[in-house]
């Protein structure tokens, strides 16, 4: 009886089509967004993902909770134009949340003849143009050659009531990407010099994919205040690049002072037309990078719910666990960086 109760209130509170890529810094996006829309918010949920996704891998190898929550898994190939075809046995949805790119027109088309409550569109907070200071907002100036932008002006195009939300740099569980943090706690672990840009004094911010798919799924039930507007999606907080080597230090239980002189503060500039090797790359941009949330905070009444330093406990387990602070590291980067470091100091 309690499933049967379940399923008619699900069916009252509607229904939600997520549309998952195969993987990469939104990977996770779908699988979080999906628990969230079924548990918090009671909605029957349809995911398709594309069959180029690795199914071994995180987060796709954990699907399975959400068939346990009730969300009907489908997989399509994307670029081979089977999205039509996945579509076909969906049947119309209120919510529609397309974290791809691969054939977003195609679904916007396609969702079009639902005209859903809500489309919303996870797009990309690397179309930012830099700025000298201070967090990039929403009304800042972008790359207008940029993809995701172009998607987001084709769903205007669709007729759709549309929203667009910009993720930047997701760490997290089931995360299909974990170089962001792994970067500093490889170094920080092994006892191996940490380069940072200018003076590590650069701030960006690290947002936990729980968030994200939080503020995605905040378009329920205000979805009169998100349609046609965009918003930046992170967590609250910027923090500088010598603060994130500090708190990963913390969580490893090592000296933070001591970590810190294993620091070593490189010029970018310097680095200008340098054929680098890619293998170590630092992993975020060598400027001023992160945006700000305060009007999803206002419009959508959403705020987060993680922090980086209360979550890195937990991260730093499960990275020793995996054995990710055991082996050779790949350093080309670092080391042509220090040797430039060095030979200019």
């Amino acid at each position: 009886r309690a499933a049967a109760l379940a399923v008619i209130a699900a069916a009252a509170a509607g229904a939600a089509l997520i549309v998952q890529n195969k993987g990469g810094g939104h990977g996770e996006i779908g699988y979080h967004l999906a628990l969230h829309l079924a548990k918090e918010k009671g909605l029957k949920v349809t995911m398709i993902t594309d069959t180029a996704a690795k199914t071994d891998k995180p987060p796709f190898d954990s699907y399975s909770d959400l068939e346990a929550a009730g969300v009907d898994i489908k997989f399509a190939d994307f670029a081979g134009e089977g999205i039509a075809g996945a579509l076909q046995g969906v049947a119309p949805c209120e919510y529609v949340f397309d974290n791809q790119n691969v054939c977003p027109k195609d679904v916007q088309k396609a969702v079009s003849a639902w005209s859903p409550k809500a489309y919303a569109y996870v797009s990309s907070g690397g179309m930012y143009k830099p700025i000298p200071e201070g967090p990039l907002l929403e009304s800042g100036a972008v790359k207008e050659d940029n993809k995701q932008l172009g998607i987001e002006k084709s769903a205007a195009d669709a007729g759709l009531n549309w929203s667009a939300y910009r993720p930047q740099y997701i760490y997290g569980p089931k995360t299909n990407k974990p170089e962001l943090l792994d970067w500093f706690l490889n170094r920080i672990t092994r006892d191996l010099p940490i380069p940072l840009p200018v003076d590590g004094n650069l701030r960006t911010t690290l947002t936990n994919a729980e968030d994200v798919a939080s503020m995605l799924a905040s378009v329920v039930g205000a979805e009169d205040s998100a349609k046609f507007q965009v918003f930046n999606c992170a967590t609250d907080v910027r923090l500088s690049h010598n603060e994130i080597v500090q708190a990963a230090a913390k969580a490893l239980g090592k000296n933070v002072e001591a970590v810190m002189k294993t620091v070593v503060y490189y010029d970018p500039a310097k680095l200008k037309g340098m054929d680098l090797p890619k293998k170590g790359k630092f992993p975020f941009r060598e400027t001023h990078f992160g945006v700000g949330v305060d009007k999803a905070k206002v419009v959508l009444g959403w705020s987060p719910k993680h922090t980086l330093e209360g979550d890195l406990p937990s991260y730093v387990a499960e990275y020793k666990r995996l054995g990710r602070d055991q082996g050779a590291l790949a350093r080309d980067w670092d080391e042509a960086v220090l040797k430039v470091v060095a030979a200019t100091a």
